[in-house]
């Protein structure tokens, strides 16, 4: 799956406002190792509804998006 990138352009973190990473399938925000969900092409952008990612899933997926 894939989001247009004008729309991921545009998508901040609902907690921080930062920008948010797409990869594998998801939006996730490194900076607080958050993880929100896509349904059907639509990012579930829900403070409750994001997922912890522990160290070891936050270097996996930062390595996967291409950052650093």
């Amino acid at each position: 799956m894939a989001l247009d990138e004008t729309l991921l352009a545009i998508l901040v973190c609902p907690e921080d406002r930062g920008p948010l990473l797409f990869v594998d399938d998801c939006l996730y925000n490194p900076r607080l190792h958050r993880k929100y969900r896509i349904d059907d092409g639509i990012p579930v952008l829900l403070v409750d509804e994001a997922v912890a990612v522990d160290d070891d899933e936050h270097r996996r997926l930062v390595a996967a998006a291409g950052q650093s």
